[in-house]
């Protein structure tokens, strides 16, 4: 099933993990000390773009009743989105700009243009998920408590239903992430205190108000009345839905392609037992996943083409991760590691096919439940019957040797 010794799997020894956890440590105390000017021009820009963007949008949008402006309004509302959402949002909350100093751009101050709260947020995503990155029972964003995305989760007939709910979380996804941390079954069966989720449930609710009013009351009313006509309200309101679905669609792909597709390893707990600096790199590296993109689709994904790098310094900013990128790979090269990346289109459609093919049941499924694509342990190279010197090398001797294709009989 899972991976429970991640020393074993990645086939490296105590000295050699600790070793690469040195390096990456030494790596991230290079990039701390060459932070600046640049990077803050480099946010300070984004932040201008993306406000004008947005008034550009939402000007255009006053004559949404023409079918030009209603297209790019839309699309500057859109793009706009995205960009405090991917580009800002997410990396301001991480921390990654909290050097800086500026109480207006800092973890503890930011609230983003999304339904979910921010400290709601910080809490399931910042903690939570990076600290026990894909340890099943302890990352909820394994499958986000809808999805299947590994045989470690037991099948349930629920499942069936698994690519259309796939197609809904996509279309909904602020929603999803906004309702992700509050447990809401718990609070209604009682394994999770009213006193506690009560309040949380409130200030969700405040903020989910507060986005549901602006885009979909005070904008279109502002055109509404700019045109004179009820339909100048309705075709903004349309535009701004629109916009939204293109930003929750779009932060799915990204985030999904970083967590899902081949290779992207699931944990046992106990793997936490003492768990080594270096271990908790590696794990970062062995659990995530990236996909390749020039400077625009870096931009617009928030850097989160470098979901490995992004991993192993969450709170490095996002503007860096590209030079950070070269450096991780040189070490996956020294230390015989993979690193997990593909084409943008491939990375997705790796993990369409895993969501897909686990709506059905095991006995429906032909790989092994230690050897499949979506999930392995360290007993898929029981049959090697040697210790390659790195996992790399160890992958590209199964593949050679047919071995993988043999283990489907093994089925446990």
């Amino acid at each position: 099933m899972a991976i429970s010794d991640i020393n074993e799997y990645a086939h490296l020894s105590d000295a050699d993990v600790d070793a690469l956890g040195a390096e990456l440590d030494a790596l991230r105390r290079r990039i701390e000390s060459e932070l600046g000017g640049r990077d803050v021009r480099y946010l300070r820009r984004t932040i201008v773009a993306q406000r004008g963007l947005e008034v550009l949008g939402r000007l255009a949008l006053l004559g949404s009743n023409r079918k030009s402006l209603w297209v790019a309004g839309t699309a500057a509302l859109a793009i706009a989105k995205i960009v405090e959402n991917m580009e800002l949002g997410h990396n301001v909350m991480h921390g990654q700009w909290d050097w800086m100093n500026d109480p207006e751009i800092h973890s503890t101050s930011w609230e983003w243009d999304m339904v979910c709260a921010s400290p709601h947020w910080k809490h399931s995503h910042n903690y939570v998920h990076h600290k026990y990155t894909n340890v099943l029972d302890m990352d909820h964003d394994v499958g986000y408590n809808a999805l299947r995305v590994t045989r470690d989760q037991p099948w349930h007939p629920k499942y069936l239903l698994q690519p259309l709910q796939n197609v809904l979380l996509a279309a909904t996804f602020e929603w999803g992430i906004a309702l992700h941390d509050l447990n809401l079954a718990g609070i209604i069966n009682g394994t999770r205190p009213r006193e506690e989720g009560i309040p949380e449930v409130k200030l969700f609710l405040a903020k989910a108000a507060r986005q549901i009013g602006k885009d979909y009351v005070l904008y279109p009313v502002a055109s509404g009345l700019a045109q004179r006509s009820p339909r100048g309200a309705v075709t903004t309101l349309t535009a701004n839905a629109t916009a939204n679905l293109v930003r929750n669609v779009w932060a799915y792909a990204v985030i999904f392609c970083g967590h899902f597709p081949d290779g992207a390893e699931k944990f046992t707990v106990e793997t936490l037992d003492e768990e080594t600096p270096g271990q908790w790199y590696l794990r970062q590296m062995l659990g995530t996943a990236n996909f390749e993109a020039g400077p625009g689709l870096a931009f617009m994904s928030g850097n989160l083409c470098y979901q490995i790098e992004h991993h192993l310094y969450p709170d490095l900013p996002s503007n860096r991760l590209a030079e950070v990128a070269v450096t991780v790979r040189e070490l996956c090269e020294k230390y015989d590691l993979p690193y997990n990346t593909g084409s943008f289109s491939m990375q997705y459609l790796r993990t369409l096919r895993t969501i897909n093919k686990l709506a059905l049941p095991d006995r429906f499924l032909t790989d092994t439940v230690d050897d499949a694509p979506e999930t392995t342990s360290e007993r898929r190279f029981d049959a090697l019957g040697e210790r390659a010197p790195g996992l790399r090398t160890a992958l590209t001797r199964m593949k050679e040797r047919g071995l993988s294709r043999a283990l489907r009989g093994r089925r446990l």
